[in-house]
């Protein structure tokens, strides 16, 4: 999804500043383009336009002239000789009164970069070459450090410590991508080096893998060993409510972490026909390939707080923990992205397993409403949450009887046990608190106390309070009064698909007098 003409429309009309460059590249690329996006890169980040005057004046860039124009920046930004470390960078074409600009967004890196040797950072509206001032590379190289965790140099940590057929594993796939990437020639160290997994303390001096190389490549043991708390808890919760369906415990490195979330979804999510144009795409895939890239790359890895996928009836829900750049709903149409992890990310985009930054998300919005229905809910705070609807077929799926430890059913069975003998008793015991209290409520609504006295207990238990909110998430049974929950006089009647249930039961099983 490109800008709007409107959105680069504000940009041209609040002029050049610290976070926005133009560049006239009528029929050639300026000079001094390369310098902008290493001062962006090294401060917060920004949006350079081609084609556009300093005075504000859209000249636009010549129709034969724009595929080379293209083609040179991404070739020039990708070479460590021109740009180190090199950048990975989203380049658009977009139109505004008719004629053609170029949308290039910088964002923030966590690393020091230099273009042709010289470091350089934004100040204003322009880019200032630092490279003699000792005290402002000092203190350009302490705020990297200072705010990207994923830096932090382990010098205990070498390469025996990784997973070397992973590593080998992830240089093929670069190379399959591009056939010319400059991984294909480098030894195992050199790669870590350039991916910036390998890194010098700047002020202890000390070299070794870094937070990020450890997390991305590591063997389990030694991965543990540095982040005990790393962890990714995929569940299934669809039926048993108060546990679960399916579960796994993924604390593996970030590679093979996204390829067991993306196998958990291929398991228990649906993949419907879905045609763009004339081709047969997965919508599932593109949807979830952005949650489970986000749910890993955009972490706050320094915060014990678990990260979860969870897919429930209708909906998969994430949680992860976050360094938040605001707070509440993100608006796809307005938000700007902010990589948590850059060096994570820019390494899963070499291998596939993510998109340009801000591009996943715009992907997301557009297919989820095809899925599920409605429009994903993206919420940022100290954790950040993602809800995506998803479509289910069938009906809704009984809950799961409780243990018979639970006092409804325990107390139930053996009081059914008395009555109507041993063969029954166990029977009945043997039947869910839930289906009991379902087949209560076939008769007429019934309150709380009421459903107790039926059930014969002297109150109303928290295994009972438990087993009714179960019947409401799941449908089974709603209030009478439903503006008022709390309400005295309230009181739970079957709902269809309950009804539907209690009369198989009634089939198999005889009704309940």
């Amino acid at each position: 999804m490109s800008p709007s003409e409107d959105k680069i429309r504000d940009l041209v009309s609040q002029g050049e500043g610290l976070s926005t460059e133009f560049k006239t590249c009528r029929s050639q690329l300026s000079r001094d383009v390369y310098e902008s996006v290493c001062a962006f890169l090294n401060r917060h980040g920004g949006t350079i336009l081609l084609g556009v005057e300093d005075s504000g004046q859209v000249g636009g860039i010549e129709p034969d002239a724009m595929a080379q124009i293209r083609k040179d920046f991404v070739t020039a930004v990708n070479n460590p000789q021109k740009l180190h470390p090199p950048a990975y960078l989203s380049v658009v074409e977009v139109e505004m009164d008719g004629k053609s600009l170029l949308h290039v967004y910088v964002p923030e890196s966590s690393q020091v970069h230099r273009c042709n040797g010289r470091i350089y950072d934004r100040n204003e509206d322009g880019d200032l070459d630092i490279t003699d001032n000792t005290v402002l590379v000092a203190q350009l190289y302490q705020r990297k450090q200072a705010t990207y965790s994923e830096n932090r140099v382990f010098p205990h940590l070498g390469l025996d410590d990784l997973d070397r057929d992973l590593i080998a594993k992830c240089r093929k796939i670069a190379r399959l991508r591009w056939e010319d990437h400059p991984w294909k020639d480098m030894d195992d160290l050199e790669l870590l080096k350039s991916a910036q997994l390998y890194q010098t303390n700047s002020e202890t001096g000390t070299s070794g893998i870094t937070l990020a190389g450890i997390l991305l490549l590591g063997r389990q043991l030694p991965l543990l060993n540095t982040v005990p708390h790393h962890r990714t808890d995929l569940i299934l919760r669809k039926v048993n409510l108060d546990r679960y369906d399916d579960r796994d415990f993924v604390d593996v490195n970030l590679v093979e972490s996204y390829d067991r979330i993306m196998a958990f979804v291929h398991k228990h999510l649906p993949d419907p026909f879905y045609l763009e144009g004339t081709t047969s795409i997965s919508i599932r895939d593109a949807i979830f390939r952005e949650v489970a890239s986000n749910l890993l790359i955009h972490r706050e890895y320094t915060n014990a707080f678990p990260a979860k996928l969870i897919i429930e009836y209708g909906q998969v829900r994430t949680e992860n923990s976050s360094r938040p750049h605001g707070f509440g709903r993100l608006d796809p149409e307005t938000f700007t992205p902010f990589p948590k992890n850059p060096v994570i990310a820019k390494f899963f985009r070499q291998i596939g397993r993510a998109d340009e930054l801000g591009s996943g998300m715009r992907k997301m919005m557009k297919y989820s409403r095809a899925y599920g229905g409605a429009d994903p809910e993206l919420v940022e705070g100290d954790v950040f949450r993602i809800t995506v609807k998803v479509p289910e077929f069938g009906e809704r799926a009984e809950p799961v009887a409780p243990e018979v430890t639970d006092p409804v059913t325990a107390q139930v069975g053996a009081e059914s046990g008395a009555e109507s003998g041993a063969e029954s008793g166990a029977e009945s015991g043997a039947e869910s608190g839930a289906t009991r209290v379902l087949l209560l409520l076939q008769g007429q609504p019934l309150t709380k106390s009421e459903i107790a006295a039926r059930l014969g207990l002297n109150t109303v238990t928290g295994a009972l309070n438990r087993t009714v909110r179960r019947l409401l998430s799941n449908g089974m049974i709603e209030y009478t009064i439903p503006d008022k929950p709390n309400s005295r006089l309230q009181k739970y009647r079957l709902t269809a698909t309950g009804k539907r249930l209690t009369d198989r039961e009634g089939t198999g099983h005889g009704k309940q007098e």
